[in-house]
């Protein structure tokens, strides 16, 4: 590539948060008409409002995120990431047994369970947004997994006091130390209080437990931009529903607890001007 190029290449790299920003905004409008066509005027409140404007931008944003990313997440929950690449056999087994998928939204990835399904499977969707629960309920259902996946409606530090019924009619909770796999998917980002919500999800897997992973963090390779993140993190959480782009969730996670098998970093792909770096892999426990 000539020198003009690269400097195109790098410019269009610094509009996309610009861009992606404009498109959110441009669902507001209509997340506020279908409101107030749907519910009393006295049940709208700003967070109403709020919850409503990120699951329409959502569901366009994650629809694509899924086409783009459905190869490399279909890798990582097969298994198959080893230092942030795809690779042919599994490094780690496969997501089985009793899993918390945290942050699942609409659920554009429920459907990977299903190929992972071996007939011990029971996943818990933590998800607190109740607007997004018809879509993560009718995508469960799609996906074959109507006694399989539950949806849990509370954050995380509440997961523990949600009581799930089973297929028998019997209830039951999630203890500490009982989940085999936690999958966190572009979720992180947006979750209050990050480090100590990451040491609680820590405490529920079980020993040789496996955490998969793949959000977008802080960038680390280069000064400048550092503080351009910064100054799009101005604007980035107002508009992408709290999501922050300069949590440094590496080292929250690493610092959670102690790991048997660490396994994550940045695609090297991944340009020193990507203002949304991301992180990739898995951690064992």
């Amino acid at each position: 590539m000539t020198a003009v190029q690269d400097f195109c290449t790098v410019c269009l790299s610094l509009l996309f948060p610009w861009q992606f920003l404009g498109i959110a905004i441009s669902y507001l409008p209509g997340a506020i008409k279908h409101l107030m066509q749907t519910e009393p005027l006295q049940n709208i409140s700003f967070s109403r409002i709020r919850d409503a404007w990120f699951n329409a931008f959502w569901a366009w944003a994650g629809a694509n995120i899924r086409v783009g990313n459905g190869p490399r997440i279909t890798a990582l929950l097969g298994g198959r990431v080893s230092q942030a690449q795809v690779v042919d056999k599994p490094v780690v087994p496969p997501v089985s047994g009793v899993i918390l998928d945290i942050g699942p939204g609409p659920g554009f990835w429920v459907d990977l369970y299903a190929k992972n399904n071996t007939g011990d499977l029971k996943v818990y969707g933590v998800e607190p947004n109740t607007t997004a629960h018809p879509g993560l309920r009718m995508r469960a259902h799609e996906a074959g997994l109507d006694n399989v996946y539950h949806i849990i409606p509370a954050g995380i530090q509440d997961i523990s006091k949600i009581e799930v019924t089973e297929i028998d009619g019997s209830t039951s909770k999630i203890e500490k130390g009982s989940v085999d796999c936690i999958v966190t998917l572009l979720c992180l980002c947006g979750i209050p209080e990050p480090e100590e919500n990451i040491t609680e999800l820590y405490q529920y897997l079980k020993k040789g437990g496996r955490w998969y992973i793949f959000e977008h963090v802080k960038t680390n390779r280069n000064y400048c931009m550092r503080y351009y993140q910064a100054f799009v993190n101005l604007f980035w959480p107002h508009i992408i529903g709290g999501c922050e782009l300069c949590r440094d969730t590496k080292k929250s996670l690493l610092q959670a607890g102690s790991w048997e098998k660490v396994d994550l970093v940045q695609p090297p792909e991944e340009t020193w001007y990507a203002t949304v770096p991301h992180i990739f892999g898995t951690l064992t426990k």
